[in-house]
């Protein structure tokens, strides 16, 4: 039996993932947020946890074969808020993993590392990041650090770079970053089953028509998105969405977090 932690299981996508994972055949699934998640289901462990707490991740950790780390801020926010759980929790995390053995981490990125590319560059694993907000800075850096556990203490790691999971698209962007909860738990599973994983970069993101992301540089993991947003591009509210082609919301993959001002000046 293998044990599998996913943390942020409070979040919109841990909440998700929760229910897909519980019944993993083979798997036992132990969930963790800083917040309430109720009482455990069958098929799981609940344990109540604060990134910024390293003693508190290393008993987090214990006895766990591999990770699923959804936890942290998931928006533009505060500095400090973003240190505490984006910068200490993510290395209190690897650091836990290191210390207790675990040998893969799946890493939840997000594609606000790469939000100040236009939307006319095609992107791949190699290419530069441009983080859009100190929420994609955050992200960058748990990419290095993963890049650092792997090549200094062989954790395995697969950072996603993930682009817009909802049940469908919230607006015209969406059609090229949009991945189907399908498409995630599909991904999320096969990384952790793939034979050798190294330290790999995927977008996570269907199989939309229109593509900013290339995969080919993690096509070795054997991941194929089936799903695609184009089943949503007659729904009324894109159609009738107005936009500004020279807005940076527009002209940025990174949407409305590139053209937002710095979170920490005055509102």
């Amino acid at each position: 039996m293998s044990r599998i932690l996913l943390t942020g299981a409070a979040g919109g996508l841990g909440q998700v993932l929760r229910k897909r994972l519980r019944n993993w055949p083979g798997v036992k699934l132990r969930v963790s947020d800083i917040a309430d998640l109720g009482a455990a289901e069958e098929g799981e462990e609940v344990v109540q946890c604060d990134l910024a707490d390293l003693g508190a991740m290393l008993t987090l950790v214990d006895g766990v074969d591999q990770i699923i780390h959804l936890g942290g801020v998931s928006v533009e926010d505060t500095f400090d808020n973003i240190l505490n759980a984006n910068l200490r929790g993510v290395y209190n995390l690897y650091e836990a993993a290191r210390q207790k053995g675990v040998s893969r981490i799946v890493f939840a990125s997000s594609n606000h590392v790469i939000g100040f590319h236009t939307r006319e560059t095609q992107l791949d694993a190699s290419s530069p990041m441009r983080p859009d907000s100190l929420y994609g800075v955050s992200k960058g850096y748990g990419e290095l650090l993963a890049r650092y556990y792997f090549d200094k203490f062989k954790i395995e790691s697969a950072c996603i770079r993930i682009g817009s999971s909802f049940p469908k698209p919230r607006n015209r962007r969406m059609l090229a970053t949009w991945l189907s909860y399908d498409d995630l738990t599909a991904l999320m599973k096969r990384v952790l089953e793939v034979d050798r994983l190294g330290f790999a970069i995927v977008y996570g993101v269907s199989a939309n028509k229109e593509c900013w992301w290339d995969n080919h540089l993690s096509a070795y993991i054997g991941w194929e998105p089936e799903d695609s947003s184009e089943i949503f591009r007659s729904d009324e509210a894109l159609v009738n969405e107005v936009v500004d082609p020279f807005d940076p919301a527009i002209e940025f993959q990174g949407g409305t977090f590139a053209a937002s001002g710095h979170f920490e000046d005055p509102q």
